[in-house]
Order: structure tokens, then C-alpha cells, then sequence
């Protein structure tokens, strides 16, 4: 673990800290407060301030580089000290010599640096770098533990400049054995003992809180024992302490605020009391926390490859909240998806039978944006479409309401309590958990899970913070003052940190090992470093014994944007990793736009899909969509070549996107398409605003349906939002990550789409209220029972036409080059049908060749493909079928000896040549 050129320090400081060891643990036991006081701490409020700061001052402007190394950015030489006050007593202002400091370090200019604390540090920019001499740094592990700036003095020792130095490049340095792999952290409990480890090496004392049920005032607490090689502070207590509870009283430095006792969770506790409040104790292989025959239930094997998934993104209350089939008990729980009457379940398994293989759950590890005691769901009615006071009463009432999507994570590794049947037993929330993984694998679907590592849902000493009241300034990222980052939304996480990227790691491994979790989708992975994914993905497949997909949001933005602090887990970043992301490029130029459009753009910013492939006065837009939409189907691969519409033929890598290359994967398993998630307005609730308003449900049914036949078609992994099927509406709410059930509704039975629900919440959406009005007016918008049930059975079709298709998964970007092509391409191109021909040549499978043809304009277009003449294609199957749900492909007509194919309006239209052989001329 050593870094290069810098292996001996590491020995000498690790040494020196040992030696330290003794008087750290007697500094523990002596700082903790007396025996009543810190018992009314583990029941009284989670905050007791024990010393105030005597210096307001917060910034951190200087960092850490090593253990012994600084770096103070845009300073020049000088005389450099570090000032240090145990009980945060020390003062400093300009022009004046430093008060109330109890120790001091003169620096001394730094060595060069080793090339990777070099490369780890180089978003700092340049300045003084400076080292702590070798005889003081026995001192440091304590001097961490406080009050300690940096200062720049003048040569009468008056004070120039003064910071905080930010601390993780210290405490990864001299405390890398807490990385260890056979160091367990959290609370491991048997039946004879329970073992607890809290990495908290910038603390002074920490006590276990050990409480006999959920709601039960704590016995005295006890102090726990500190590990100066490692950073931790351990335990061990005899007997069974199962079905117990607990937390910890962590003293720490805050700076600009003091020493503070902390009452906190332990970030590794499998389960919890309601809302998080103790951590529950218990052994995730005793079988009282398995619902029955778990230990015998099968699950079905892993895909071979990313592209064999299909993919069903689904919400845990969304799925029964509204089904009257579930027990009142059970709706929006997990065991809803257990029950016998739910219509949820009954149409999961029709979707598995056409070929769904996975369903993936938004968040489901503990989260704190729904009260998991008593939240209300208010009753709601619109009398208009429009109608604004179903959002007003929302609004009102959104802090004890029932619903959010979950991104706001408390507990990485335990599961939420609110989808529990009592969220204060802690054995309840992983029984059911469970139960709900093993119904789902009944069905034959693999269980994906959605991970948010990228931030937390708060910290400093806020409500709701974890980790930063454990070490503070430690798993948070920090700008350039020291302030926590909040690009993500929320409090940035700093995964490239040891510690952090170990607790994902770690609670990744224990949901897929332990909860049998098939896969991971992670939010906004591009601020987290590639090499951290690559170790997780390595880990995790380790332990569950089998292989885990990998899919995230790789967007590139933020303070970590273009590689600034570490190699991204971002587009283009992650070549030959396996892990895939999620694809825009096919996205916006099918729906038009982009992510977040608002004013005028959500009706004018047409797409493919909806009017641009048509529009003669922008064919120009059209052309550029047409190249962006065979780029996607290609699996959006940097080096694939294509005919493109300005008359080059070029690599994918050359295609605008935005200013940025519309290829950036390196193979088909990279890549996730989809039309539609959870993000965003959904594709029935854009084509509302942005198809002309006379057209009608049955044919905006169709535009929806030819969304999901681009993803079907393209290479790479499709990706479905639940309820697209069923033509899902939010009623143009364009953000439901808080708008309750009411515009999250999803109706199994097909009898309401959800549109027309009343005005969408002002929250994110107030400002286009004038826009979306008159949309939700319109009679032609709301669609049929007749025409969901369509959509229904045309998308399982579709599905059915994937699964049933091995030319439409290709594995590898060569195969893809030398498969695919795009007729109907260059500057001679028709944009209103995009068409797409795969030779099966010599690989197993039931198809030679495969055409597909997606007429993208509302009238039947007639189109010469001479390559294609006198070739004895037949309708696919699936298409072809008497019980095909849609008629329009069988009235697609060619002509053999022309190469004339005739496309019906909005219909997409595959053509195959068994490999068996030329079938019979019709």
C-alpha cells in the first residue's frame, strides 16, 4: 500500500503513531464525560456542543497531501507553521501574533512529490508545498485530532494568512491498514459475542450506546478502545446481543463550531429503528432474518453479457400503491411483490414471459425524505385537467408524505424502512427486502438495484448527516475554500477517498451477496473515479460468486468535470470495464431537446419522434437527429464509420453532439439505451406538448411505440421506464421525485395513463403553467383504455422480438462494424425512415440477415434500397403472427424486384432471413 518513493515515511510515521498508542487510549477514557451525562447522550438530542471555538474561522484552503506533506495553493515561500489548540482555544488575526496555541511546527520546504500524490493533488493548482520535519511527526495523529491551522507569519512571528488544512490526504496515508481486507468494520454479532469497529481516527473518544429494543432508553454507555495502526475504535462485548439496538457518542472537532458529541448511526449497521434512529443488530446468515425458503430458492443465472439484459426501472410504492388486488397492509411494500392478488405481479410475469429479464428498483437502501412512522397519503381529486390544487395540498403536506423517489441517502447498506410493515424492527426491513428479491426471481427477473454514491442527503453537523459527524471534512468533497461541493444537488461524496470508496465497496458486496442483488445502477457515477468502480465491480462478483452488471449515469459535469481530480467513471471513459452507461445521444435525438428543457423549448424542440423528421423547413436538424439516431443504434461506438449526412463517412467520434463526440463507447456492453426513466417527462407527457394537438391518442399510442423499437433495435443494453407500456403520464410534472402518489400513479389495470391530473407541482414546474395548460386541456392527449391495452401487447412484442433476435445483441465492436449498416444514409437520406440491415454470416441463431425499416412520418413511405432487391425477406415472426398486437407491419409491402420497401405511417417494421434456408415466396 505504499506509494512510490514514499514507502519509507509511511513505515516511520506508522511507527510514530504507535507509539502514541497508549496515551490516545488514555486520552479517550479521560475526555469522555461522566458516566450520567453521556447516558442522557445516547437518549437526549443527537448534538451536545462541549467546548466552543474560540476563532468563527471554517476555511480550508490549504490540503494535505501525504502524512506529512502540505500544500497551500497560490501562496508564495515564506515561514510557514502549523498552530495547534487541543481545546480549540487558538485565535488568529492579521498583523498580529497567534493566541491561545498550545503546540507548534515550524515546516520546511517539501521534497518533490512522489508522481501519484503528484497526479492525486494536481486539481489544487500550484503553491507552497511544505513538510513536516521528521522529529515532529510523532505529533501529528493528535494534532489532527483538534484545532490546527496552518499559518503564514512574517519574520516577528505576526500572522499573514491563516487555514484549516483539508485532512484526507493525511488520514489515507497513515491510516491505509484500515483498507485492510480481513479488517471488518460495523457491528459483526454471533451468538456467543458482537464485535463493533467505527473508523473514526480524528476523534477523541467514542462510547457505544446499547439499547434493548427500538424505543427503550440506552444503559450506560461504553467506551471503546482506539486502534492507532488502523484509525478505529473497537469492542468486544460477550453473549448474544441480537435483535439488540445501537449507536455511538463520537467526540470530534468541528471546525468553526468546536468540540461536539455526536450521537450517530454507524454508517455499516445491516438494519435500523424507524427513520434511523439505532442501529440494529443481527447476523445476515441467521435464518431469522430470511423469509421462508429462502435458503432453497432458486434465482435466475446472470446474464452472459450486458446486452442480453432487458431492463424494467420500477419503484418500490409505485408498483402496489394504487393496486386493489395487494392487501391495504402490503401496498407500497415489499411484500406486495409477494402477494398473490397483484396485478403488479401478474404483469411482471407476462412481461418476463415476452422476454423482460430485469427489473431494476429505484432506491432502496435507507433513505431520509419519508418518515417511516406515520407519513401521510392525502386524499386528492382534480376537477379540472388542469386543475392546481391537487399540487397546492401536496406541497403542504410533502414533508410527512409518503413518497420520494429516495436519492437522499442516510445508510448505504441497510434497507429502507418506509416499504417496510414496522420500519422500528430491524429484522422486519431485511425479511422483507428479501421476500421481495425472492418473489421477483420467482418470476424469472433479476433484481437490479439503484445506488447513489455520488452524495449524501446531508453534512457537517446538519440533521440527516452521517458520515461528516463521524470525521468531519473527511467523506464529503471539498472546493477550493473547503466548503462541501454540491454539484450532484445534495453534499458531494468524495469516493476517490479511501474510506469512502471502501464503504461503497463494502455495502455493494453485502447487497449482492447477502440480498442476492444482480445488478446496480449508479446515480451520477461520472463523479466517481473508474478505478474505484473497476475495484467494486471485482469485489462485488468475488463475493456473490457470479457475475454483477455495472450501469450508471456517466455524465460529465461538476468539479471533477474532464478528468479534474481522477479518471472518471464518465462516457468514454470506461473502455473495455464492461460497465455501461447511460446513452443521450439516441435519447435527445428521438425526443428532441434536451434533459431539461423548459419555456418555449418543451413544445418546440422536436425530435424524431414527434415532428422533426418531417419538418422541411428544419431538415438540416433533421439530417443531424437522423446521423444521432443511427449513431445510437450502433451502440453510439467512437471508431464505428458511418455514412453521415454532410457526405463524409466517418467515425461515430466525428458526429456533433453538443460539442461533444455522439461515439464515445468502446463496445455495445458500454452502452444503455432507453427513450424514457423516471428523470424527466415522460415520452407520453413530451409528445403532448410537442405533436401537433390534433393528433389522436391511438397515433400518439404509436409514437410512443416506435420509442420503444429503437431501443429494442439499437446495440447495447435497452432499458424501459416502468410504464411505458401503459403510456405512462405524470401530467407534465417534469421532476415527481416528491409529487406523491398522486402524479407517480401507475394503473396496471390500463383504465388511466395518468394524464390530466391537474396542474404538475409549481416546484419545478410553476414557471411553464401557461404552456402546460392548454396540453392538458386536450381530449386527444388522454388516451383510451383501448389504446393502453394496445400499447401493452405492442410492447411485449417488442420485447419478444428482442429476446428472439441474437443480431440486435451484439457483443463486441467489431462484430458491429462488420454486421451493421445503414442503408437510407449519407447526404441522399430520407430522414423520416431510418433503416438499419445486420448480416448474421456465419454466427448461430435462426436470422441470416435482419432489416429493419422505422418510418418515423405519420403517412406510408415508399423507399429504394437497391442492396436489398431480389433478397426473399419474410416478415419477423413476431410481426408476423396472427396475435401480433399491431396490424400495421403486415401491411408493409416490397417489392423484390425493385428493392422498393413500402412502410405504413408510425410503424417500425423488422424483416428477416431465416438461416435455414430461403423461405417460400409469398
Amino acid at each position: 500500500m505504499g506509494r512510490t518513493g514514499g514507502g519509507r515515511q509511511y513505515v516511520r510515521v506508522a511507527g510514530a503513531v504507535r507509539k502514541w498508542a497508549s496515551a490516545l487510549i488514555w486520552l479517550a477514557a479521560a475526555c469522555l464525560l461522566a458516566p450520567q451525562a453521556a447516558a442522557n447522550d445516547c437518549d437526549g438530542p443527537p448534538q451536545r456542543l462541549l467546548q466552543a471555538v474560540a476563532d468563527p474561522r471554517s476555511d480550508a484552503r490549504a490540503y494535505w497531501l501525504d502524512a506529512t506533506t502540505l500544500r497551500w495553493p497560490g501562496q508564495p515561500p515564506g515561514r510557514y507553521r502549523l498552530l495547534a489548540s487541543s481545546e480549540g482555544r487558538l485565535r488568529v488575526s492579521a498583523g498580529a501574533p497567534a493566541q491561545g496555541l498550545e503546540a507548534a511546527i515550524t515546516l520546511e520546504p517539501a521534497p518533490a512529490l512522489a508522481p501519484e500524490v503528484a497526479a492525486r493533488f494536481a486539481f489544487t493548482g500550484p503553491g507552497v508545498e511544505l513538510q513536516v520535519p521528521a522529529a515532529e511527526r510523532a505529533r501529528l495523529p493528535a494534532l489532527w485530532r483538534g484545532q490546527l491551522l496552518l499559518v503564514r507569519e512574517d519574520a516577528q512571528g505576526r500572522v499573514q494568512e491563516a487555514t484549516y488544512v483539508q485532512l484526507p490526504g493525511a488520514l489515507d496515508a497513515a491510516y491505509a491498514a484500515a483498507d485492510a481486507p480481513g479488517l471488518a468494520l460495523g457491528a459483526q454479532v454471533a451468538v456467543a459475542q458482537a464485535q463493533f469497529r467505527l473508523w473514526a481516527p480524528t476523534a477523541r473518544a467514542v462510547a457505544l450506546c446499547l439499547y434493548p429494543d427500538a424505543h427503550a432508553p440506552a444503559a450506560a454507555p461504553l467506551p471503546l478502545a482506539f486502534d492507532p495502526h488502523t484509525g478505529t475504535w473497537q469492542r468486544t462485548l460477550a453473549g448474544d446481543l441480537r435483535g439488540r439496538y445501537y449507536a455511538y457518542l463520537v467526540e470530534v472537532f468541528v471546525p468553526g463550531l468546536g468540540w461536539v458529541r455526536n450521537r450517530v448511526g454507524d454508517p455499516y449497521a445491516i438494519s435500523l429503528s424507524a427513520d434511523g434512529a439505532r442501529g440494529y443488530l443481527g447476523d445476515l446468515d441467521d435464518p431469522a432474518l430470511a423469509p421462508p425458503g429462502w435458503a432453497r430458492a432458486t434465482r435466475p443465472p446472470p446474464a452472459a453479457a450486458n446486452v442480453d439484459m432487458q431492463v424494467y426501472e420500477l419503484h418500490v410504492r409505485d408498483f402496489s400503491a394504487h393496486d386493489p388486488g395487494v392487501a391495504a397492509a402490503r401496498r407500497g411494500k415489499y411484500l406486495a411483490f409477494a402477494d398473490p392478488g397483484s396485478a403488479g405481479r401478474r404483469h411482471l410475469a407476462a412481461l418476463a414471459r415476452a422476454g423482460l429479464t430485469d427489473v431494476q428498483l429505484l432506491p432502496v437502501f435507507d433513505f431520509a425524505t419519508v418518515p417511516e412512522r406515520g407519513c401521510r397519503t392525502p386524499a386528492l381529486r382534480a376537477s379540472a385537467p388542469d386543475d392546481p390544487r391537487p399540487q397546492a395540498v401536496l406541497a403542504a403536506q410533502a414533508a410527512r408524505d409518503c413518497y420520494n423517489w429516495g436519492y437522499d441517502p442516510l445508510y448505504f447498506g441497510a434497507p429502507e424502512g418506509s416499504y417496510a410493515s414496522d420500519p422500528d424492527d430491524g429484522a422486519v426491513r431485511v425479511r422483507e427486502f428479501r421476500a421481495m428479491v425472492q418473489a421477483l426471481h420467482a418470476l424469472g427477473l433479476r433484481v437490479g438495484m439503484d445506488v447513489v454514491y455520488n452524495h449524501t442527503h446531508a453534512a457537517g453537523q446538519a440533521d440527516g448527516a452521517v458520515l461528516d459527524r463521524i470525521v468531519p471534512g473527511y467523506y464529503q468533497r471539498l472546493d477550493a475554500q473547503g466548503r462541501v461541493a454540491t454539484s450532484t444537488c445534495c453534499a458531494n461524496t468524495a469516493t476517490e477517498h479511501r474510506m469512502m470508496a471502501r464503504l461503497l465497496r463494502d455495502t455493494l458486496v453485502r447487497w449482492a451477496r447477502d440480498y442476492r442483488i444482480d445488478s446496480f445502477r449508479f446515480d451520477l457515477m461520472g463523479h466517481q473515479p473508474r478505478a474505484v468502480m473497476e475495484a467494486a465491480q471485482a469485489a462485488v462478483g468475488a463475493a456473490a460468486g457470479r457475475r454483477i452488471a455495472f450501469i450508471g449515469e456517466g455524465w460529465n459535469f461538476g468539479e471533477v468535470a474532464d478528468g479534474a481530480r481522477f479518471v472518471q467513471a464518465a462516457q468514454g471513459r470506461l473502455d473495455g470495464t464492461g460497465i455501461a452507461t447511460f446513452n443521450d445521444r439516441l435519447r435527445d435525438a428521438l425526443r428532441g431537446g434536451g434533459c431539461c428543457d423548459s419555456g418555449a423549448a418543451l413544445r418546440d424542440a422536436r425530435g424524431l419522434l414527434n415532428g422533426l423528421a418531417t419538418d422541411g423547413a428544419r431538415r438540416a436538424q433533421a439530417l443531424q437527429a437522423a446521423d444521432l439516431a443511427r449513431a445510437g443504434l450502433a451502440g453510439s461506438l467512437r471508431d464505428y464509420r458511418l455514412p453521415l449526412a454532410d457526405g463524409r463517412v466517418a467515425p461515430l467520434a466525428a458526429l456533433d453532439y453538443h460539442g461533444q463526440p455522439a461515439g464515445y463507447a468502446s463496445s455495445p456492453e458500454e452502452v444503455v439505451n432507453y427513450v424514457e426513466n423516471h428523470d424527466n417527462l415522460t415520452l407520453w407527457d413530451l409528445d403532448a406538448l410537442r405533436l401537433p394537438a390534433d393528433t389522436p391518442a391511438a397515433e400518439r399510442a404509436r409514437v410512443q411505440l416506435l420509442g420503444v423499437a429503437f431501443t429494442v433495435l439499437a446495440q447495447g443494453v435497452p432499458y424501459f421506464h416502468a410504464g411505458i407500456e401503459l403510456l405512462r403520464s405524470k401530467s407534465l410534472d417534469r421532476n415527481s421525485y416528491d409529487s406523491g402518489d398522486w402524479f407517480n400513479r401507475l394503473d396496471w389495470s390500463g383504465r388511466d395513463n395518468g394524464f390530466g391530473r391537474g396542474l404538475p407541482p409549481a416546484r419545478d414546474n410553476g414557471g411553464d403553467w401557461p404552456l402546460l395548460r392548454p396540453a392538458l386541456r386536450n381530449p386527444r392527449a388522454r388516451p383510451a383504455p383501448r389504446d393502453i391495452a394496445w400499447m401493452r401487447a405492442a410492447f411485449r412484442d417488442w420485447l419478444r422480438i428482442r429476446a428472439e433476435t441474437p443480431l440486435l445483441r451484439l457483443r463486441e465492436a467489431a462484430a458491429v462494424q462488420a454486421r451493421l449498416r445503414f442503408p437510407n444514409s449519407g447526404p441522399g437520406q430520407d430522414p423520416r425512415v431510418i433503416v438499419g440491415h445486420l448480416d448474421g454470416q456465419g454466427l448461430p441463431g435462426p436470422q441470416r440477415e435482419v432489416l429493419y425499416l422505422v418510418n418515423l412520418a405519420p403517412q406510408a413511405v415508399t423507399l429504394a434500397l437497391p442492396q436489398e432487391a431480389a433478397k426473399p425477406y419474410v416478415l419477423h415472426p413476431v410481426q408476423a403472427a396472427a396475435t401480433a398486437a399491431d396490424p400495421r407491419p403486415r401491411q408493409a409491402r416490397i417489392d423484390r424486384a425493385r428493392g422498393t420497401f413500402r412502410v405504413p405511417g408510425r410503424t417500425a417494421v423488422v424483416y428477416v432471413l431465416p438461416a435455414g434456408g430461403d423461405p417460400a415466396r409469398p
